[in-house]
């Protein structure tokens, strides 16, 4: 396990690597002018080459790499070109709304994705199956800013029972919870159609196999037979889709942040986007891809308490 956790530590180095030359090359490539952005209508073109040379933009491509490299390594992500605020610091300030937003939502997708998968599995062909199975395809096809809007406009607008948007409470306190449910279901709708779909699908196999039949047979109680025999068993695979929905939702509030004004590194990365501003963009993308291999090596932990037939050489 040890030797599996270093080399995995290892392949993430190797990956950000490669992450950070994809996203510099696409905003080194992308068309527009940072400067510009920076100086306003009214900057002149030495106005504007000034800006570039104190930048480093007039620099070529493999030196600026180089350099964000080289200052990478030394935990420095860089300034932002329109506040001049550290970008760490930045992400940091903004860091927890996200984080915030995407535990609920896993939270609720696994709440709703595993109890809609076993009444889907345990009712197979039913109504109730028919249904799960209905929701799972909606969950999957309704995009996230459509969602959010209806779901603003019935529950905010007309029955004025949760807030529009927004989330600067604390998640404990009454009005932080109501801050956090829409904006939450919005995001966690797709997930816990997944693990719905998962659910549904690994319970319908294991609840066949010999083991569960022989426990049948013995005369084990059937809520011990789903719960600790089959339930159990077939969480192998849908802890993989958890935890790749849940590096997913980190990555993916981008939208729904947008969409609820929530104050999140999504939303900082659109806005760095549209600004060109390339250190902002950069460190936000970096921050989310560690966060999503981290996830992933936590599952693969995570699958040997589960079911310790499985070895790591």
């Amino acid at each position: 396990m040890i030797a599996m956790i270093v080399r995995r530590f290892f392949q993430l180095i190797f990956l950000l690597f490669g992450i950070t030359f994809l996203v510099f090359s696409s905003m080194y490539l992308a068309p527009g002018d940072p400067a510009s952005m920076i100086g306003g209508p009214t900057a002149t073109e030495s106005d504007l080459e000034a800006i570039r040379d104190d930048l480093g933009l007039n620099d070529p491509f493999l030196t600026q790499y180089g350099r964000y490299i080289a200052n990478l390594a030394q935990g420095d992500l860089g300034f932002s070109y329109q506040t001049r605020q550290p970008v760490a610091e930045a992400i940091a300030i903004r860091f927890p709304n996200t984080l915030k937003l995407a535990v609920a939502s896993m939270i609720i997708a696994i709440i709703i994705g595993i109890f809609a998968g076993l009444i889907s599995a345990l009712k197979h062909n039913s109504w109730l199956d028919v249904t799960s199975t209905t929701f799972a395809l909606g969950g999957i096809s309704i995009p996230n800013f459509w969602l959010g809007s209806i779901l603003i406009l019935i529950f905010s607008v007309n029955l004025q029972w949760l807030p529009v948007a927004g989330l600067s409470d604390p998640w404990w306190t009454a009005e932080g919870i109501k801050q956090l449910i829409l904006p939450a279901i919005t995001l966690g709708t797709g997930s816990a159609a997944m693990i719905a779909r998962m659910v549904r699908s690994s319970m319908l196999e294991v609840v066949r196999a010999d083991y569960v039949r022989t426990a049948r047979a013995k005369g084990v109680k059937e809520r011990s037979v789903i719960w600790i025999h089959t339930l159990k068993n077939a969480m192998i695979p849908v802890i993989t889709v958890i935890g790749l929905n849940f590096g997913a939702l980190l990555g993916g509030t981008i939208i729904t942040e947008k969409v609820f004004a929530i104050n999140g590194v999504g939303r900082l990365m659109i806005d760095a986007i549209a600004a060109r501003d390339f250190p902002m963009v950069q460190g936000s993308v970096l921050l989310i891809a560690t966060l999503f291999v981290l996830v992933n090596l936590i599952v693969d932990i995570v699958y040997t308490y589960i079911d310790p037939r499985i070895k790591y050489q």
